[in-house]
């Protein structure tokens, strides 16, 4: 059922805060190559016990959507509020411009402590986001190109253990679903045909005990946790087995749950992108935001795959989402009703006429960039060796 009353809730009428006003301390969770219908509220097929509890008191939103199927890209649009095509991180392996803001440098102008641990070679901090955190730690080990889900959390519990003064920002980054599936027991026996979900429930796990560790330290006070997938894994959906090459629901949908201080429960079915945590982030904060997830205003949601073509050679690929209308533009156009065809098998194009707006918003997207370079160029042997482990 959708929340149709959130954006009137008393949490989302509140004028902004100015930033010597308390402001909440917040925890960014972010999910690498998760699935939306890979999580236990969705799926009978894995048990995520935490995500589950998480989206029951929180607001799910059930059409939540990626900008590109890629980590780094990814997380550039949620650091950033940018789609691709403003941010130029088209791929991984590419490095942002430093003139492009980012979240959590806006947070520590603003006060607040920063902090990020990440778990995945995609977003080490020569590629450019760690800009604007106190502590950064980005360390897989020497020759390892990720860092399984129980490290980083320890790491990031430590953090939480030092009782920083006034709020805070924390970003905990998840790499465990990523190829290659690999998850320890008692999650490899529970899972054997599914290493995949193993990883997802090994994480979930580990997930538990983070938000868990920064509850209790925010006891009594203000808080937001936000939890959000990167992009998510083809497992053999329209022929594509892992990420980055096509646009289709598995890879492109992903979970977004938002928990905190005066947020109701409920559910969204508004279709948002990924890149408006930098909005709402920004709004929680007291600083200033156009978008808040909350209020989830409908509006067009892109995204792209142009690793093939910077590659390959294929055609560029965009999508763009209305309601429930999807199309996918790749040379030739797919249409797609997600409500009564939410596994895109009925491609509509051949019998509907396409929304003039959205017809506008993919002509206008800039595709192709101005500097096709291979990104791999600029990387030394090492960084190919680790980058090659990831596809």
């Amino acid at each position: 059922m959708c929340l149709v009353c959130i954006s009137c809730s008393p949490e989302a009428s509140q004028p902004k805060a100015e930033v010597d006003q308390p402001r909440p301390s917040i925890l960014l969770i972010t999910l690498d190559t998760t699935r939306a219908d890979s999580l236990g509220f969705e799926s009978n097929k894995v048990e995520t016990p935490n995500l589950d509890a998480l989206a029951a008191r929180g607001v799910r939103f059930s059409q939540a959507w990626t900008t590109v199927p890629m980590t780094l890209p990814a997380h550039t649009s949620m650091l950033t509020g940018l789609y691709a095509s403003e941010h130029g991180i088209r791929e991984n392996s590419r490095f942002l411009d430093d003139d492009r803001t980012l979240l959590a440098e806006r947070l520590r102008d603003g006060g607040y402590s920063t902090a990020a641990f990440v778990s995945g070679y995609p977003l080490k901090r020569q590629f450019g986001l760690a800009r604007g955190f106190d502590h950064y730690d980005d360390d897989v080990g020497k020759g390892n190109a990720e860092r399984a889900a129980g490290p980083t959390t320890e790491r990031a519990l430590s953090y939480l253990g030092s009782k920083s003064p006034g709020p805070v920002f924390i970003w905990v980054h998840y790499f465990d679903p990523h190829d290659p599936y690999a998850p320890p027991e008692p999650f490899r026996s529970r899972y054997p045909s599914s290493p995949y979900l193993g990883e997802i429930a090994y994480m979930d796990q580990e997930l538990g005990r983070l938000i868990e560790a920064f509850e209790v330290r925010n006891a009594g006070g203000d808080s937001r946790v936000l939890v959000v997938g990167d992009h998510g894994e083809g497992l053999g959906d329209h022929g594509e087995l892992l990420h980055g090459n096509l646009l289709y629901s598995g890879v492109m949908r992903v979970p977004l749950i938002v928990v905190g201080s005066g947020i109701p429960s409920g559910e969204v079915e508004t279709a948002v992108s990924i890149r408006r945590v930098f909005d709402t982030i920004l709004g929680w904060a007291g600083l200033e935001s156009d978008f808040d997830l909350l209020a989830a205003d409908e509006e067009i949601v892109m995204g792209e795959a142009l690793k093939p073509f910077l590659q390959y050679g294929w055609q560029p690929q965009v999508m763009a989402i209305r309601g429930d209308i999807r199309v996918i533009q790749a040379g030739e156009t797919e249409v797609y009703d997600l409500r009564s065809d939410p596994t895109e098998s009925e491609d509509l194009s051949g019998s509907s006429q396409i929304d003039s707006e959205i017809v506008e918003a993919i002509e206008s997207y800039a595709l192709i960039p101005v500097d096709v370079q291979a990104s791999s160029d600029s990387l030394d042997e090492e960084s190919r060796k680790q980058l090659a482990v990831l596809g």
